[in-house]
């Protein structure tokens, strides 16, 4: 088909990337360094010939550093990439001009792989015929009455899910299987479950053919997407139709769906490094438009990425023009996708000078924090990188929560029955005080979790005592080697009834636990399925049914973990006494005689805390608002069991809420079935978590 040239006009350097309007379309790029710029226009997708090749002039199309052009009456639709050229100082100033490779606009806000080749973007050469395009889009959506969500924080329940694993199991029945359109379907589920946030997974468009060697042989593909190259654009394989150029509204679609089901949209972001590698890597945009601003490189050869990820390059994100960009990226979010809160991959290379050093007040983390656009959602940090920087407790800024993974750490060595963890487990459940409190900061900026999409899952922790990541074609070489895990008795699968009972208990002790804890609880999708990965702890190559959720095996294999989570995230929302926003005391609540805690052992206000041996804690939470209950938690992680001691309340009496050790439907009782306890000693099973409730 024979495409008509659309007459140009020299353009306007704001907005970045392709903005339409009645008019036409007005692109703007970056590059300090380039010489040459050229935008090339394709009709569609999957055209090998651009029908049209603009080639700007620096006196008319460049204004400082922005390369800029309108290309009028030009529609919906169209697809486009950039060429450009200049120094090629790779050694002496990091640049990477190559006027044969054709780049993506970094601010492109729908991308198409359909003809991309990873391969043809790391080797010299034209790869004219194998890279992706932009897809110019008209991003007015009609949102309806919808706004992001401000649910507090100490209320929140957290769940961590992938978009396209959620779905892609056959036993899903969706009509489009690992698509937002998909996950949409599914929202009943999590509003039954009790979810009130959704972590998904790097939702920016990523490069799905970003592994090694080995395991692309094997024909695995990168399928958590911590391999971000655009980062305005949802990720082409989670849309029914993205070479319509629908990314904006089927994402678009799913947070709506999600509002209305008051459920609020937390982003993974991949702000530390890119999918264009290190040395080696391809030339996608970045690397094509500004390698030496964007990334860290040696002080003394800029051939030489820094890597404090472990994915061949670093953002420099504390350059301002890299700051900018990532501050304008998350405020768009934000403003034209009604996001609630970003989860930020290994957050502390944020915190990395263009040196390298660690920055006490890295001007990206406060520029994000101090954002009037940024200063309702919520900011949560991994809060380490790859090189050794460990900021757990101490990430910059005072808004952010944090993923605790020393919280992680406490509970698995706890139930697994690591002796005298008592106090430090006792510091964990309260919010984790010594991290945060002489910081001024909050329990609630304590993420709590016990498993995340990057580990065992839940079922696996229980199953397993070491890794078992073969199908990765990695020689098992990948993953944690540190996991915390007990297998029971058997590795792996088994079919002895008394190993798995005990597994089921034990999955029921995290679940209790982590309901149980001061902070924000975080749940990984699947967990409540007790759905297993086989011993594989780092499936990020596993897009298939060892990684995908199996609804059929969930709903009726472990029905009863299912309604345990229900039930326990339930008894959570009940009492206001577990979602605290402020540091327990164990001080007398004003014009009470109770303490907000108490502390036990098996006899009243006799915590082990010396014992070197103990593996018992219990304590008493009182009501903080009228009406509510008392909460009075034994956990006993001892091979033992233990007749504990109960507090006496006048004029009330315990009735039994959890019970761990019990079967269902008697492991957890609504609140309207509780059972009086007649005794004030109570025989805590081994391996239990036991719960009451006072009326």
């Amino acid at each position: 088909m024979q495409q008509k040239e659309y007459r140009i006009k020299p353009g306007n350097p704001y907005p970045s990337g392709s903005k339409l309007n009645a008019g036409g379309v007005n692109f703007s790029i970056f590059s300090r360094h380039a010489t040459e710029v050229e935008l090339l226009l394709f009709e569609n997708a999957d055209s090998l010939e651009p029908f049209q090749v603009i080639k700007l002039d620096k006196e008319h199309n460049r204004t400082f550093f922005s390369w800029h052009v309108y290309v009028c009456k030009l529609p919906v639709g169209v697809c486009y990439t950039w060429r450009m050229d200049g120094p090629k100082l790779i050694r002496e100033a990091g640049l990477h001009f190559d006027h044969e490779k054709q780049l993506i606009d970094p601010w492109a806000k729908a991308i198409s792989h359909k003809l991309w080749n990873r391969h043809a973007a790391c080797v010299p050469g034209d790869n004219a015929h194998s890279a992706m395009r932009c897809i110019v889009v008209d991003d007015n959506y009609d949102w309806e009455d919808d706004k992001p969500l401000r649910i507090s924080s100490e209320k929140a329940i957290i769940y961590e899910l992938h978009v396209g694993g959620f779905t892609r199991h056959p036993s899903a029945q969706v009509k489009h299987p690992g698509s937002f359109v998909g996950l949409i379907e599914k929202i009943p589920y999590l509003k039954e479950l009790g979810i009130t946030h959704v972590e998904l997974l790097p939702i920016m468009a990523f490069d799905e053919q970003d592994v090694p060697p080995n395991t692309a042989n094997l024909g695995l593909k990168n399928y958590w997407g911590y391999s971000t190259h655009s980062f305005f654009s949802p990720h082409p394989g989670y849309c029914v139709t993205p070479e319509q150029g629908t990314h904006l509204k089927e994402f678009r679609d799913l947070v709506k769906a999600l509002h209305k089901a008051g459920i609020a949209v937390i982003m993974d972001v991949v702000f530390n490094h890119t999918s264009e590698s290190g040395t080696g890597g391809p030339i996608i945009n970045f690397r094509g438009v500004g390698d030496n601003i964007f990334y860290h490189h040696d002080k003394f050869d800029k051939s030489i990425f820094r890597d404090y990820t472990g994915c061949g390059n670093t953002v420099n994100a504390n350059h301002p023009l890299v700051s900018r960009f990532i501050i304008s990226c998350l405020e768009y979010w934000v403003k034209e996708m009604h996001i609630d809160g970003f989860r930020f991959d290994l957050a502390s290379t944020m915190a990395r000078g263009e040196n390298g050093e660690v920055l006490q007040d890295p001007p990206v983390l406060w520029g994000i924090e101090l954002s009037k656009e940024l200063s309702q959602p919520k900011l949560i940090a991994e809060a380490w990188d790859a090189a050794g920087l460990y900021q757990v407790g101490s990430f910059p800024g005072y808004r952010w929560a944090e993923w605790n993974g020393i919280y992680r750490d406490v509970v698995r060595r706890f139930i697994k029955g690591d002796r005298g963890m008592v106090t430090e487990m006792a510091t964990r459940v309260c919010g984790s005080s010594d991290l945060y409190q002489h910081q001024g900061r909050l329990p609630i900026s304590s993420i709590n979790f016990t498993t995340c999409h990057d580990g065992f899952t839940l079922y696996d922790l229980l199953s397993y005592n070491s890794k078992h990541n073969e199908a990765n074609g990695e020689y098992n070489q990948d993953g944690c080697n540190n996991n915390l895990s007990y297998n029971h008795g058997v590795e792996g699968e088994t079919d002895d009834v008394a190993i798995l009972t005990l597994r089921k208990q034990q999955a029921k002790n995290v679940f209790a636990i982590l309901l149980l804890s001061q902070g924000v609880p975080m749940l990984l999708a699947g967990d409540e399925l007790l759905n297993s990965q086989n011993g594989n702890n780092n499936g990020y190559c596993q897009d298939n049914e060892l990684s995908w959720i199996n609804w059929e095996q969930g709903t009726q294999r472990h029905a009863d973990i299912l309604r345990f989570v229900k039930l326990m995230i339930a008894l959570r929302k009940r009492h206001p006494c577990i979602m605290r926003r402020r540091f327990l005391t164990g001080n007398l609540i004003e014009g009470t005689d109770k303490r907000d805690i108490t502390w036990h052992g098996k006899q009243l206000n006799q915590p082990l805390w010396d014992d070197p041996n103990a593996q018992l804690l219990a304590f008493t939470l009182a009501g903080t608002q009228e009406g509510e209950s008392d909460v009075h938690v034994i956990m006993n992680m001892a091979d033992e069991q233990v007749s504990v001691e109960l507090p006496e309340i006048q004029g009330k009496s315990w009735y039994l809420s959890v019970d761990t050790s019990k079967s269902a439907p008697y492991d957890i009782i609504p609140v309207n079935e509780q059972l009086l306890v007649r005794s004030y000693n109570y025989e805590t099973k081994a391996k239990s978590v036991v719960v009451l409730e006072n009326k």
